[in-house]
């Protein structure tokens, strides 16, 4: 299938025509309504520092049902231990800074771009996007970041300093979407790191109409 070269025009083709790898357009901006519009039709930008702005739907997608978060013994003990805190929206420019740094297995750079960083700041600035961080002996540990919309998460990037950090403010992101009765975290793409948590890959037919369902109550916006 082709890839969709994108003009000023705020619209995006219908995600069901994304490539066999999930690319579906190129161009375009990272403006608050064109991400908000992406991420509202199960669609989000992931490109490297030299490459043009890439807009992606995969087919499987893989999510979390808050009710399926699976915690090991050793992840058990470690949310016992009590040595930490939680917050959320309390440094999101930090989290999302430190995710930006974290090296990943295969890939040579960030994906996480200035450009990046600076329209997930406005997202946040704007209520949309929000960060969950562990704090140990004060310090920054640990965290992640994402999008809200309607009753579900989008899940951007995590990143740990020591281990069990990024995990801890994954679960504790579980526990808040539990007592808002959101319908799924969205964590895009298949990771050994999610699946352990027990994330599963549903296809983008089973996907889309869960975010549509999703969509029709309102976004939770402002300091989490």
């Amino acid at each position: 299938m082709p890839v969709y070269a994108l003009t000023d025009e705020l619209i995006f083709p219908n995600p069901e025509l994304a490539n066999d790898i999930g690319l579906l357009a190129v161009g375009g901006d990272l403006s608050i309504k064109r991400l908000l519009l992406a991420y509202s039709h199960g669609i989000f930008p992931w490109y490297s520092k030299d490459d043009p702005i890439m807009w992606w739907s995969p087919d499987p997608r893989m999510v979390l049902f808050p009710e399926k978060l699976k915690i090991s013994k050793s992840l058990r003990q470690t949310l016992k231990n009590k040595n930490y805190e939680v917050r959320f929206d309390s440094n999101f420019e930090e989290v999302i800074e430190n995710c930006s740094k974290t090296m990943r297995k295969g890939q040579d750079g960030t994906w996480i771009t200035e450009e990046m960083k600076n329209a997930y700041i406005q997202l946040h600035e704007s209520g949309y996007a929000h960060s969950v961080e562990t704090y140990i002996n004060g310090k920054l540990a640990g965290g992640l970041y994402g999008i809200s919309l309607g009753r579900a998460f989008f899940g951007e990037s995590m990143f740990y300093k020591e281990s069990g950090a990024s995990k801890i403010a994954f679960c504790f992101l579980v526990e808040r979407a539990k007592e808002w009765d959101f319908h799924f975290i969205d964590t895009q793409v298949e990771t050994q790191h999610l699946k352990s948590l027990g994330a599963i890959n549903i296809s983008r037919k089973e996907f889309l109409p869960l975010l549509n369902k999703t969509l029709n109550y309102p976004t939770i916006k402002g300091k989490w």
